[in-house]
């Protein structure tokens, strides 16, 4: 029997193994496009929900509600839990002493919220407003991110970011930043979405701009999976999965007039939360990527 050459034997055994042939044909292999599936959706049971955030200590999410009217100081603001699987714990966890709440973030046990003009902090283990932070000048604060040691809050109507310290000291980091909205923070950057697209700003504390994807423009909602995948929302009704150089819209529910406000992200379930704003009520998508 004639023998067969030691390249073509060593081609069969990587054939046999399950592996590649070679890296050309490793890096041949295409990722897989991404998609979202509906989890679970609540019912109506809300008012103008806008925002949502995991809590990953409590492993439940928040819901910020309220802002159908949303620059009104009208005192019809509460915040809900939910857990996971979509079920309601408790369909006002705070109601008392909120107007038009919107972004939150959490650092040290504290649940930041905007307010309007003003940063509301809530004691996540007694759900109560402990402290109200007025920001002078401010015009519309929209959402709220944390790096683990600052806060930082959009004003969308003046085009500028806040940084805030736990004590409640703060200032102005970033001006002319057009219609300013979704924050995030990953790997010590800040990211932002504006009129100007997805932007991330440098670390070196003077808060200089990258445009990183300019097409992403009038964002709402951030979700930063790593420093080249991101998961963004329009408010109108769509949601986007940035990965790489490649955009995909994942999500698209204009037709039904459900809005996709500032989405959430629950780790581990890889799911997506959407406050649907004014259809009074809160989905979930899984996504596959």
């Amino acid at each position: 029997m004639k023998s067969l050459p030691l390249p073509l034997i060593g081609l069969l055994a990587a054939a046999a193994c399950g592996t590649p042939t070679s890296q050309s044909e490793m890096e041949k292999t295409p990722a897989a496009e991404p998609s979202v599936t509906l989890a679970w959706q609540s019912d109506s049971l809300f008012t103008g929900s806008e925002s949502a955030l995991y809590d990953e200590a409590n492993d439940r999410i928040y819901v910020s509600n309220g802002n159908t009217d949303a620059s009104a100081k009208d005192n019809d603001g509460f915040i809900s839990i939910l857990e996971t699987d979509g079920t309601v714990s408790e369909l006002k966890w705070v109601s008392e002493g909120l107007h038009a709440p919107k972004g939150m973030a959490i650092l040290n046990g504290k649940l930041y919220v905007s307010d309007i003009d003003e940063l509301k902090i809530i004691d996540v283990s007694t759900g109560q407003i402990e402290n109200i932070l007025a920001v002078d000048g401010a015009g519309f604060l929209n959402d709220v991110a944390t790096d683990g040691s600052q806060i930082y809050v959009s004003d969308m109507r003046a085009g500028t970011i806040y940084a805030f310290s736990p004590d409640g000291e703060y200032t102005i980091i970033v001006e002319n930043s057009p219609n300013v909205n979704g924050l995030e923070c990953y790997d010590g950057h800040l990211y932002a979405l504006d009129g100007e697209g997805l932007k991330r700003f440098s670390k070196d504390g003077n808060y200089t701009a990258e445009i990183l994807y300019p097409e992403m423009t009038g964002g709402d909602g951030l979700v930063i999976l790593n420093d080249s995948t991101y998961v963004a929302s329009r408010w109108h009704g769509e949601i986007f999965f940035i990965r790489g150089s490649e955009t995909y819209i994942v999500l698209d529910t204009r037709e039904d007039s459900s809005n996709t406000a500032d989405i959430g992200f629950v780790k581990g379930k890889n799911l997506v939360i959407v406050p649907t704003f004014l259809k009074n009520g809160v989905a979930a998508y899984e996504l596959a990527y």
